[in-house]
């Protein structure tokens, strides 16, 4: 062990050759090792060692650059610094390496080299001076002519700086020997100017190498003062993070921040006090930031802090957008980006109404339920401009995580926060219109139910403290106007659906269609196609051809399509050149006369049914319901889907057999039930409505099969909706009569012959007037539900409210059913509402 005035060190130590810096006594330097001896050097002495003997090493500049590095040992500088290893990190990227932070102690000159392999051990002796009184004489002068230096660097500097602050307390805490090595260690040198430092063992020596290189520090500051023209505060601040003074890492000491991570930390500091974030959430925020100051960048758990850091002060906590409260613009707003959907748009005057009132209202939470394409999600993107709101979708279909809706734990690898605070970030507000879209579709997976994870969200009484997994602190959610989609009622969990306001969005009629049709749909498409109302021209006439025979469907989706591809084929007419008088229809045969023909007076394009049928093709809905009807044992029923209100065919037939009953079209339990029922209902009223069967005896099913199929048999169909069309279809095969053409109908019946009311009224009358029915027979008891139909629907049709199944086969066949007693039916057949 040799030993000095104040420090041991052994007279063995293991070098550590370096060619990226030099380690100067009471300076602490970064290395990074990749070298073989260097690398052998770290594994057995450091990563193994336990005591004070072990970690010390000896650190010796190595001028030889590494990439040609070979198995010769370079010449070793004489003078090197002994040093304590205060921190190893290991990586493997881009190659295996070692990140080493070192404190050197004091210098050491090489006596003999013991060993070469697998790392440099020496035989070394320490290096001091005596320890002078610096008070008096010529050395005294030139230590205050170097402290009253240092003190002038000082006052050029930004103080707020934690480099420069740092640099302050070491030169009133340290002895005044040890200036120079501190010094020359954090001002801008290059190592050549180091290793001067190094090289000089006496301390006077020591303090006019240094002294030169702190002059010239100064000199270069007071330049840099008089050529730019800025403030002191700004011109201290821009030379410290642009290194003109500090030279990037060689400045710490007994610390393993950065200064470039240091100024970053600071900056990260003032956003965290300015993010007005609340106390709970500001006190972790100063915790992380108080663990993040003392990480090296390398460590994994800095980029992890840093990023959590960053999300925190980047969240709206109290940034907020102020809502339009007239209600006049809004409602003409809301006229003029949808038409129709009174329901919804009265729902949302009657919200800025309230917020006039009251201005902390809580947001609504809102579910818009109806078929595809009737325009949900863009009437939530339109009540967002109407609000003068930040709006932001989220698409939960087939979302099957948890973590999704709640974010994931930082312990993870690759945590991040979860869609909701993520949205937040995004739209930098913290009372958007949030649109959770397809809220109908989510899933259910091991790593949880996203559905239960929305129950905190969309609850108004708990989501002012909702807390994701990733930021572990409460954030108030209760400002949001949420909005969420679904095509159906049925697959959303009971306990969410609770926590929502349920609007019915049904599909629209023809009407309905066509306005919309000439008012957004013609107008975008002309307009994505690149063409203009002089170009072309569909009629209104078209329009009601493409909405009956080319599309049946609640929204507008194949309209809009159909529509695109009429663009498309006027647009390669346009392009070749041609145009077309009102009269003449772009089909193949007239396009190679037009060459030869003088050009026409430029006219638009008008689509009629002949040029209609030339681009779309020959009609897709071309059959009448009439066509079906034709003979007997066949009934029109209306049946309620995902995507609308539909019309169903239901079909009898009946053979020699013993009485079994067949049923075919892919039926759920419950519809064979209500086939069963019909059955029963029909064999325990036979007599009554003079029903036989085929060889006329009172039993309609003795020695007769009955087979009943429901068309579309790669449809799965279920509910008890069908068990009047069953009855009256197989009424008609008993007893050989026609069903009425125009009629359709609805509704659930029991063993008794009662009709119990159903669901889906309004989608159901719709897809009969869309298919050009005229006279609906529903349940008596929805009777209420025909008050939401559209006024012109309820013009054209025809409805018979029952309440019993003699009143539905009345109304079913033309003149009545025989059998059935006037008194028993409904005094009116038709009631036109």
């Amino acid at each position: 062990m040799i030993s000095g005035d104040r420090i041991q060190i052994p007279s063995r130590l293991p070098l550590l050759l370096t060619h990226e810096g030099v380690l100067l006594p009471g300076s602490t330097v970064r290395f990074s090792v990749d070298t073989p001896r260097n690398m052998h050097l770290v594994r057995e002495r450091l990563l193994k060692g336990t005591s004070l003997k072990s970690t010390i090493i000896g650190v010796i500049p190595n001028t030889r650059d590494p990439e040609h590095d070979t198995d010769d040992l370079p010449t070793l500088h004489k003078i090197g610094t002994a040093g304590i290893a205060v921190q190893v990190v290991g990586s493997n990227w881009p190659k295996p390496h070692y990140t080493l932070l070192i404190t050197g102690l004091c210098r050491f000159s090489v006596s003999s080299l013991l060993k070469e392999r697998p790392f440099v051990l020496a035989e070394v002796r320490l290096s001091f001076d005596l320890i002078l009184d610096l008070r008096y004489g010529e050395l005294g002068e030139l230590s205050e002519k170097f402290y009253q230096a240092a003190l002038q660097l000082l006052g050029m500097l930004d103080m707020s700086v934690p480099a420069v602050a740092k640099f302050r307390r070491l030169l009133d805490s340290l002895p005044r020997e040890t200036l120079p090595d501190v010094v020359a260690s954090m001002i801008r040198t290059s190592n050549k100017e180091k290793l001067q430092v190094l090289d000089a063992l006496s301390l006077e020596e020591r303090f006019k190498k240094a002294l030169p290189m702190l002059t010239r520090q100064i000199e270069g500051l007071k330049l840099l003062q008089k050529t730019r023209k800025m403030s002191p505060d700004n011109e201290k601040r821009v030379l410290v993070r642009k290194g003109t003074v500090f030279p990037g890492r060689q400045f710490n000491l007994d610390e393993e921040d950065e200064d470039d991570d240091g100024d970053d930390t600071a900056a990260l500091e003032r956003k965290v006090h300015r993010a007005n974030m609340p106390e709970a959430a500001l006190k972790i925020c100063l915790k992380e930031l108080k663990r993040l100051k003392k990480m090296l960048q390398s460590m994994p758990e800095y980029a992890i802090t840093r990023n959590y850091l960053d999300l925190m002060v980047e969240l709206p906590w109290s940034k907020s957008t102020k809502d339009c409260l007239d209600i006049r613009a809004a409602r003409t707003l809301l006229d003029n980006d949808h038409y129709a959907m009174d329901k919804l748009k009265r729902r949302v005057l009657e919200y800025l109404a309230v917020r006039q009132l009251k201005t902390s209202l809580k947001g609504p939470i809102l579910c818009f339920v109806g078929p595809p394409g009737v325009g949900k999600t863009s009437v939530g993107r339109s009540i967002a401009r109407t609000l003068g709101r930040e709006f932001h979708r989220i698409a939960l279909g087939g979302v099957c995580d948890q973590s999704d809706i709640r974010g994931h734990r930082r312990t993870y690898v690759g945590s991040m926060p979860g869609r909701i605070i993520n949205g937040l970030k995004m739209v930098g507000v913290n009372n958007p219109v949030f649109l959770l879209d397809e809220v109908d579709k989510l899933g259910k997976s091991l790593q949880g139910d996203p559905a239960a994870a929305l129950l905190e969200v969309l609850d108004p009484e708990q989501n002012h403290s909702f807390t994701d997994h990733y930021l572990n602190v409460a954030f108030d959610l209760s400002q949001v106007l949420f909005i969420a989609t679904a095509n159906t009622t049925a697959t959303i969990p009971p306990a969410l659906l609770d926590r929502m306001e349920v609007l019915q969005v049904p599909g629209y009629t023809q009407e309905e269609k066509v306005e919309i049709a000439h008012r957004h749909l013609i107008p975008n498409q002309l307009e994505q196609h690149g063409l203009t109302p002089q170009q072309l021209h569909i009629p209104q006439s078209t329009t009601q051809d493409i909405i009956s025979r080319y599309t049946r469907e609640a929204g507008v989706r194949s309209l809009e399509r159909k529509i695109g591809a009429i663009c498309r084929a006027v647009a390669v007419k346009v392009a070749e050149g041609h145009t077309l008088t009102k009269t003449e229809t772009i089909t193949p045969e007239n396009s190679k006369q037009e060459e030869d023909k003088a050009a026409p007076p430029e006219l638009p394009i008008v689509i009629d049914h002949i040029a209609l049928k030339d681009i779309l093709g020959p009609p897709a809905f071309e059959m009448e319901v009439s066509e079906r009807l034709t003979l007997p044992g066949v009934a029109l029923g209306l049946a309620w889907t995902p995507l609308g209100g539909e019309i169903m065919f239901v079909e009898a037939s009946r053979m020699e057999g013993e009485g079994q009953l067949t049923l075919t079209g892919q039926l759920g339990d419950v519809m064979k039930e209500s086939a069963h029922l019909a059955i029963s209902w029909l064999r325990a009223n036979a007599k009554t409505y003079q029903l036989t069967n085929m060889v006329g005896g009172p039993d309609p099913l003795e020695g007769t099969d009955i087979h009943l199929h429901f068309p579309a048999g790669a449809v799965t169909k279920d509910g008890p909706s069908a068990g009047v069309t069953i009855v009256t279809c197989l009424a008609s095969l008993f007893s050989g009569r026609l069903v009425r053409s125009d009629v359709a109908m609805t509704g659930e019946i029991t063993l008794r012959g009662l009709v119990l009311p159903v669901g889906g009224i309004k989608d159901k009358v719709l897809a009969a007037h869309r298919a050009g029915v005229k006279c609906v027979i529903l349940p008596k008891r929805n009777e209420k539900d025909l008050e939401e139909l559209p006024a012109n629907v309820r013009a054209n049709l025809d409805f018979v409210t029952a309440a019993n199944l003699d009143e539905v086969l009345n109304a079913s066949f033309e003149g009545g059913f025989p059998g059935i007693s006037r008194a028993r039916t409904h005094p009116q057949l038709a009631s036109k509402l």
